[in-house]
């Protein structure tokens, strides 16, 4: 397509003598439609050209008339307006949206690059609860906006496999536990194990003491120690799958802490050598004044190492194996810290890629009965919420079949596309450095800013291409789209690869999100104010094409967000 604003800067630079790269940072895009598709501000030539702004911006305008593209050249004020012409717009989109397909939309920016996505990352043993799903949907979205843009990207489940927590489930195991019963529900017993040993630990410093006896021999690989985690990991790791399964998430890598155990010392030795490391009160630190942040423990007082520790490693491992481009953690808003020692660390060992290590951190989910602990024993299982979403959508669509009268021959698999993509929707609908509050009600309200509106739009649009017998083979005359709303929605399909680099650039899969939301809202209007399948054939195949193009948007958009997007509903 034809890269306008780029068009624009050069016919700048040709006349002012600047650089078009210098430019294009000064193009804006205008808040309202009404003021042009974009602006330039002549202020900021005020000072080389010595003179008024509104002169140089009338004079500029004379010398850029005639350009191709351009339908017009407004000046207000300062700003020089430009206005796209509908027809060179037309004909630039609809013929990506036949040529590209299913590509539409990406590049090859990515191109001989790889990226690490790290998300998700659920403690063995433990509940996989709803405090997980916002690292999971998230990660998942940034993985598929960054393949779209041609990256190569490796998917990593960083399972919280290792730790004192797993001293202390081995010894409420051996205390408490029984095969049978974990065996026929692992992650719920093995929760029942963890928040008694917590509770009862609280007055019996021996099961402490035990408990680090425990993770001790793990780490020196003692044989029944060893044993018992693996044991746990598996059941956990069973479990886990499950849920993925529900949420279409998939990894490349499955490496916990636990696969990093045996780098650490390597990595503690590097440390070491570099004279980085002082002794605390008995604890092995680094000082991290001229970063302004507190110190980091390496090794504790008791010789065991902690979770920095494994990063470490785990970041060394990283850019030796992958020789990544970008290490992106997907990680909650309350490990900033962690994750800016982490990276001061990585440069005190003279690592230049430190900054190539990025936290993309969010806010907290919780529920209206209030906030998770596991130690406590209040979760919410992300299983039960997947699955009161499916629920709650079968009956919905259950209710309609009454109505209508008419029996749905997907129902079973419409609530689960429905469903499933409604939670996820909801997720990536804000800024995900949002707290917010889990609601069933806009979760699954089938109306306004949500996903079974956008599923509905796309399942609409479907049935009204089938209805017009639509051939995307067959040519058309773009120039027959001139209404307000085919060029609202021709600049939505034009602005739509921005929007994913936007997003990839920031780490926010709602910019997708809101655009193709956006875009659903503009086709409604549409097609309430405008016949589609009209008598002219040659209208009709023009109008049916625009359809197709904002459909496949609208898909390519839904999938990037880890969202099926249903033909019939």
């Amino acid at each position: 397509m034809i890269d306008f604003k780029e068009q624009i800067a050069e016919g700048l630079a040709r006349e002012t003598g600047l650089e078009k790269n210098e430019l294009l940072l000064k193009i804006e895009t205008p808040p309202d439609k009404k003021m042009g598709d974009y602006a330039f501000p002549t202020f900021t030539l005020a000072k080389t050209m010595r003179k008024n702004p509104a002169i140089i911006a009338q004079e500029l305008k004379e010398k850029l008339e005639g350009m191709e593209g351009i339908e017009q050249i407004v000046v207000a004020g300062p700003y020089l307006n430009f206005f796209i012409d509908t027809k060179t717009l037309a004909e630039n989109v609809l013929k990506a949206v036949v040529e590209e397909g299913d590509r539409f939309g990406a590049s090859n920016l990515g191109e001989g690059k790889t990226v690490i996505v790290e998300y998700s990352s659920p403690n063995i043993a433990k509940p996989f609860h709803i405090g997980h799903i916002r690292t999971t949907i998230i990660g998942d979205s940034i993985k598929r906006i960054y393949k779209h843009l041609g990256y190569k990207v490796e998917a990593i489940n960083h399972l919280g496999d290792y730790g004192t927590q797993f001293g202390m489930m081995i010894e409420a195991y051996k205390r408490w536990g029984d095969d049978e019963v974990i065996e026929k529900n692992a992650i719920p017993e093995l929760v029942k194990l963890y928040v008694r040993i917590n509770k009862e630990a609280e007055e019996d410093q021996e099961l402490l003491d035990n408990s680090r006896e425990w993770f001790r021999k793990l780490e020196s690989g003692d044989e029944e120690a060893v044993s018992l985690w693996q044991w746990f990991r598996d059941l956990s790791l069973k479990e886990f799958e499950r849920v993925y399964n529900m949420l279409d998430v998939e990894f490349d890598s499955f490496r916990g802490e636990s696969y990093y155990s045996e780098l650490m010392m390597k990595a503690v030795d590097e440390i070491k050598e570099k004279g980085l490391l002082v002794e605390d009160q008995g604890a092995q630190i680094i000082n991290l004044d001229k970063y302004n942040l507190p110190p980091s423990i390496i090794i504790k007082s008791d010789g065991s190492t902690i979770y920095l520790t494994r990063d470490i490693a785990t970041a060394i491992f990283r850019k030796e194996h992958y020789d990544f481009y970008k290490n992106i953690y997907v990680v909650g808003s309350q490990q900033n810290l962690h994750f800016q020692q982490l990276k001061a660390i990585l440069k005190e060992m003279g690592y230049d890629w430190a900054d190539d290590c990025i936290h993309v951190p969010f806010g907290m989910v919780s529920l209206p009965e209030g906030t998770l602990s596991t130690r406590k024993g209040k979760v919410v299982y992300l299983e039960d919420v997947l699955n009161r979403a499916v629920d709650k959508v079968e009956d919905i669509l259950k209710e309609r079949e009454e109505t209508s009268g008419m029996k749905m021959d997907n129902r079973d698999e419409l609530a689960h596309q429905v469903g499933i993509g409604a939670v996820k929707f909801q997720e990536l609908f804000n800024q995900r450095i949002k707290d917010y509050v889990f609601d069933w009600d806009r979760t699954l309200s089938f109306d306004g800013e949500t996903g079974p509106y956008v599923q509905y739009t796309h399942a609409r649009m479907n049935s009204l291409l089938e209805k017009g017998g639509f051939d995307v083979s067959r040519p058309v005359d773009a120039s027959l789209l001139t209404s307000k709303e085919e060029k609202e929605l021709l600049q939505k399909l034009y602005g739509f690869n921005q929007v994913i680099v936007d997003s990839h650039e920031k780490y926010e899969p709602y910019f997708v999100t809101r655009y193709i939301t956006d875009c659903a809202k503009i086709f409604n209007k549409y097609y309430t104010n405008t016949p589609i399948l009209v008598d002219d054939d040659a209208l009709k195949q023009a109008r049916l094409l625009l359809v197709y193009g904002v459909k496949n948007m609208i898909r390519i958009g839904l999938d990037l967000l880890g969202i099926e997007a249903p033909d019939k509903m």
